[in-house]
């Protein structure tokens, strides 16, 4: 009975030891993905998962998904703070079929509005007979960070923000290309949340729109928005503030630069040519004057004269 009784004390702690050991590879801090990896695996860098679905749920809370070689890691829909990091390699996402590319969203987790997702050199792609819809779409999160990706050919918006609640939401967009999407390479949308969304050293190309604001604070600088359908970059409705800095905004089918009825945008040093129209203001457009707007069907235009508040320069607006 003793022999029994030890036996099975050693089989007991055998078995816990072994659930700890798995509890913290589930828990690991950074992790890895590869075109050749199982999400069976631990997602170790000798043992990697396949997607970022299967190594979100081994990884730690404000931990990183690493790929190890270029290859499509699918869809994702992120509930914890997590980086997303394809650097050195060609990470993709593939999103055909009208699904978003990488969803942001902890509105169902104890915490919601809380979490930061971070997302460095990746592509993200929705080419198929059916186009992905939203490359990005935020949801519900405290920020999101998108650094050097490439999101192409979707049916909706490259980067879809349209929080659920009220929360305060961070969003910032660099060295990122957004192209051949339907809707907006950038849309700020509805959803009631104080909103600051800064999109920095981009490209916004033949897209509906380049950068469209429906509600909150959008920042642009030092970006080429060019080839859009409609606007370049445009304040779509009352709540919307748009400082636009040091862009070149050109060849676009509407206004390069428009403000709506009841918003702000303010611009500073932009170099807008060869749209359909240059400056559209029927909302209070505040200009340094030193912008440069030439070379366009109709360089101003709109109902209201714009608001010179600092004039410095020799431009013509």
């Amino acid at each position: 009975m003793r022999n029994l009784s030890a036996t099975l004390k050693v089989l007991i702690s055998t078995a816990f030891i072994l659930a700890l050991a798995s509890l913290a590879q589930a828990q690991a801090t950074r992790t890895w993905v590869s075109g050749v990896g199982d999400d069976v695996n631990p997602c170790s860098r000798t043992a990697p998962c396949k997607t970022w679905a299967g190594a979100i749920s081994k990884t730690a809370a404000n931990g990183e998904i690493d790929a190890l070689d270029p290859a499509g890691y699918g869809t994702l829909t992120a509930t914890k703070s997590i980086m997303l990091d394809g650097q050195g390699t060609l990470a993709s996402t593939l999103n055909s079929g009208g699904i978003n590319g990488i969803v942001v969203n902890d509105s169902a987790t104890a915490t919601p509005g809380t979490i930061i997702v971070r997302i460095r050199n990746v592509s993200i792609n929705g080419a198929g007979t059916t186009l992905g819809l939203n490359g990005i779409r935020f949801v519900s999160g405290k920020a999101l960070h998108v650094e050097n990706c490439v999101i192409t050919n979707q049916s909706g918006d490259g980067i879809l923000v349209n929080p659920s609640s009220a929360n305060p939401v961070e969003v910032d967009i660099e060295d990122t290309t957004i192209q051949n999407v339907n809707g907006s390479g950038v849309n700020v949308s509805s959803g009631g949340a104080i909103l600051n969304v800064s999109v920095d050293n981009s490209v916004l190309k033949d897209n509906g729109h380049g950068l469209t604001d429906n509600v909150g604070t959008a920042n642009i600088s030092r970006t080429l928005v060019t080839g859009n359908t409609t606007d370049g970059i445009r304040a779509i409705s009352n709540q919307a503030v748009i400082n636009a800095t040091s862009n070149v905004v050109t060849n676009n089918g509407g206004s390069g630069i428009s403000a709506v009825s009841g918003s702000v945008v303010r611009i500073d040093d932009n170099k807008v040519f060869r749209n359909g129209t240059g400056l559209t203001n029927n909302g209070t457009m505040e200009t340094w004057q030193n912008n440069e707007v030439r070379g366009n069907t109709a360089n101003v235009g709109g109902a209201i004269a714009l608001t010179n508040i600092a004039p410095v320069g020799t431009g013509t607006q």
